[in-house]
């Protein structure tokens, strides 16, 4: 089997990154077991990546082609990629370029990580704040021919994020309204707009809003709007 394959295959997935379900455990020795184990990951990149930039400097006396021929620099980077592999976010960083996720063997570790963002946003930030990566999965996640069990995780996701004072790139999750827009959503969108939080009130009525506007676009003028009680001005 080749590496790709291997990066390919969810059983290899559920053998690198197991591990990480702990992340998002409600048990708190369970959770610091797999903060532990993601450190470990995460300086196992780092180390490689330095391991990769010491081989690269020794070798490129010999060239563009031979460089990357010569043995040691492919050994270097190929232990840098197994090491990416069993990181996150690192391993997410190998998506289908086409935004394909729906058969991508890493589609459940992309939902985890959102969700572990979603659900313990400090210790997101702390240990694998990527922004990016939060941003790009989410946009290629939206979609509306997800299987049921993927748009029930989604529906979750954003309500949570509803709910909770705003965060980096969470105006995204507009999209995946838009997406996995219906019935359960709306009945849990429209409890977070009469929920005691005024964020949950303030976000959750955009979101509401929106969803009866597909063709309004989800720009920071327009959410600036809302939030400005302007909102008329665009009914």
């Amino acid at each position: 089997m080749t590496e790709r394959a291997e990066a390919d295959d969810s059983r290899g997935w559920d053998e690198r990154l197991g591990w990480a379900s702990g992340l998002i455990s409600d048990d708190p020795a369970v959770r610091d077991a797999a903060l532990a184990r993601l450190v470990t990951a995460r300086r196992r990149v780092a180390d490689t990546l330095c391991g990769v930039n010491e081989m690269w400097r020794l070798t490129r006396p010999l060239g563009a082609e031979e460089q990357y021929r010569e043995t040691a620099f492919a050994e270097a980077r190929r232990r840098h990629r197994r090491a990416q592999s069993a990181s996150l976010p690192e391993a997410l960083w190998d998506c289908p370029p086409s935004g394909d996720l729906a058969a991508w063997p890493g589609l459940p570790y992309a939902l985890l990580f959102l969700e572990w963002e979603a659900r313990c946003p400090g210790e997101w930030t702390r240990c694998a704040k990527a922004w990016g990566t939060k941003q790009g999965l989410v946009r290629d996640l939206a979609r509306a021919d997800h299987e049921e069990t993927v748009r029930a995780k989604l529906i979750d996701l954003v309500e949570i994020v509803v709910l909770r004072a705003y965060r980096c790139k969470d105006r995204e999750y507009v999209r995946v309204a838009r997406a996995v827009d219906g019935a359960d959503l709306r009945v849990r969108l429209a409890r977070a707009a009469d929920a005691d939080s005024p964020w949950a009130r303030c976000q959750a009525g955009y979101v509401l809003w929106l969803l009866d506007r597909p063709d309004l676009p989800n720009t920071p003028r327009v959410w600036r709007a809302w939030v400005a009680g302007g909102s008329a001005a665009y009914s």
